[in-house]
Order: structure tokens, then sequence, then C-alpha cells
């Protein structure tokens, strides 16, 4: 559980990141390709290996989790679709295989995979999302903190619009790997998914990890990408946002200085920025999200 210091920052960049991935749903672009997981059936949480040797996340078929399904062979990559949204495909001729983000707002039950192969006719792949019930907690606070003043609400609008184009963002070239470093060293939160009432109001829920650390300290590339996004923003404050490839996106936020620019392709484990306490927070610290398919997944799945 986060400190009670950081839950204004939990509630700024739940509520800014899933609203911007929910109005960015609307958009629509296309491909992928590269993998083979060890364990790619069931809802188990097995982490497979590509022939390249690129390590897949766990796989946890639940909201907020991680769905990796295979899809056969094929002389060149399928096109996958997830709620009509297009999905990262990787692997091989011998075994293509999808790598797909499960929205938090996803209901338990059958969910549906579109697959269009190469050569042949479009299919539907079934695969089945497990309930999972993340805690919620009821909170006080000074109702300044909840409700946006009109110019506050104004400038998140508009960032808003901003950040829906950035979180579309879907490179051809999948991911080198899903196993990702942590972009801090400090004790990790696991409050992903938690649902905060504040004053009786509901917020989205917790979309990230809080990663406690002092100001200043470095905060590196999770992998290898490209900056698509560096600015300051109003719930983030200075955020910087990698783009890992085939919509595999990560967002770095509440920074103090950033270290690059969009357009930069940096490596793994790159120092990008440092801690910092910018935005709507009360304290340093690093939150973290992890972007896949536009769905905001739990970053624990990712990392080594």
């Amino acid at each position: 559980m986060i400190p009670g210091r950081l839950l204004v920052a939990a509630l700024a960049c739940a509520s800014a990141l899933l609203a911007v991935s929910q109005a960015a749903a609307a958009d629509r672009p296309a491909r992928a390709d590269r993998g083979t997981p060890a364990d790619a059936s069931g809802n188990g949480t097995g982490v497979g290996t590509d022939a390249a040797g690129g390590d897949f996340p766990q796989q946890r078929r639940v909201p907020g989790g991680v769905a990796v399904l295979p899809l056969g062979p094929g002389k060149q990559a399928p096109i996958a679709r997830f709620n009509d949204l297009p999905a990262l495909v990787t692997g091989s001729p011998r075994n293509w295989i999808a790598v797909v983000g499960i929205p938090l707002s996803t209901k338990a039950g059958r969910a549906e995979l579109v697959v269009k192969p190469g050569e042949g006719p479009e299919k539907r792949m079934a695969f089945e999302v497990e309930d999972r019930k993340y805690a919620e907690q009821h909170l006080k606070v000074a109702p300044g903190k909840v409700d946006l003043s009109p110019e506050d609400l104004a400038r998140y609008e508009r960032e808003r619009k901003h950040l829906g184009n950035v979180v579309t963002s879907f490179s051809a070239r999948p991911p080198a790997t899903f196993r990702l470093l942590a972009p801090v060293d400090g004790p990790r939160s696991s409050s992903f998914g938690l649902r905060r009432v504040f004053n009786g109001q509901s917020r989205n829920p917790h979309s990230g990890m809080d990663i406690a650390a002092p100001k200043g300290a470095p905060v590196v590339a999770a992998a290898a990408g490209t900056v698509i996004d560096a600015g300051d923003y109003f719930f983030n404050g200075n955020t910087v946002w990698l783009d890992h490839g085939a919509g595999l996106l990560t967002m770095y936020c509440h920074l103090d200085t950033i270290a690059v620019k969009a357009g930069q392709v940096v490596a793994a484990g790159e120092r990008i920025a440092t801690v910092g306490a910018t935005g709507r927070v009360t304290g340093p610290h690093l939150h973290w999200s992890v972007s896949l398919n536009r769905a905001m997944v739990d970053p624990e799945l990712f990392l080594r």
C-alpha cells in the first residue's frame, strides 16, 4: 500500500491516464511482428521465451492483466485486433503469438481476439477473462483536492486531447523484449487497480505502480525505445512516454528533471529523468505505467 502522502498523486495519475486511454479507444491504427511462449495456453501465470530469447510478460487473464495467445504458423505475421484496436503480434513463421493487454474495465467472461492471417479468412479466437477484485479505499480529503477549478479543468481537457494522441502510438516493429527494468530503485507499491472513493465520489482505479524514491534519484528507461512525448502536465507533472514497439508504451510521471526529448532513441537502462514531486502530488516518488494496446496493465507482470 502506498503512503498517505501519495494519495493525491495516485488519484491524479489514475484518473488522468484511464480517461486518456478510454478516450483514445475511439481512434484506429494497424499491425506488428515476432516470439514463442513456453506457457501460452490456459489462464496460468507462466513466463514464455521466444526463439530470439526475449521473455514474455507474466500471463494473467484478468482485468488489468495480459493474455499470451498462440496464433499458429504462417508465412507472414497475421493482423490481430482486440476490442477493435490493433494488438501486438510477435513470433516467427513457425508460431505467431499475440500479447494482449486487458483493460481494467473488462468484465469477466468470454473475450475475443480477431485474427486476419496473411492468407485465408479472418477468424475469431475466444479466451476467458477471470474476475479479479481489486481493493477499494474510502477517504475524506479537502474538497479542493477532488474538484477542479474551471481553469484547472480547462487545462486538463486540453492536455487530455494531446495525451489521447500520444497513447495511440503504434510503431510496426515489436519490442526486443517484454521483460522490463524497474525504472528507479525503491520500495514498490502493490496498489495497481486500487479504486479510491474520495468524499463519496468514486474515481478511476490506480493505473500504475508508485515507487518511493528521493527527489533527484535517476530514472532509467525500462527498455529500449523511442521518446514519443516529454512535457509538463497538470496531474502528472513532468512526464516522459516511451514507445517500445507495436503498442507497448511506458510512462514516467512527477519527474523533477527530464533528460530526453521527443524523437530521441534510448537504450534499456539509459537515464531519462530524475524523480520529483511535480504535478498534483504531495511528495517525491515515481508513478510508472505500462500501456499495451491502449490498456493500462499491471507493470509487475513485466518486471524482471
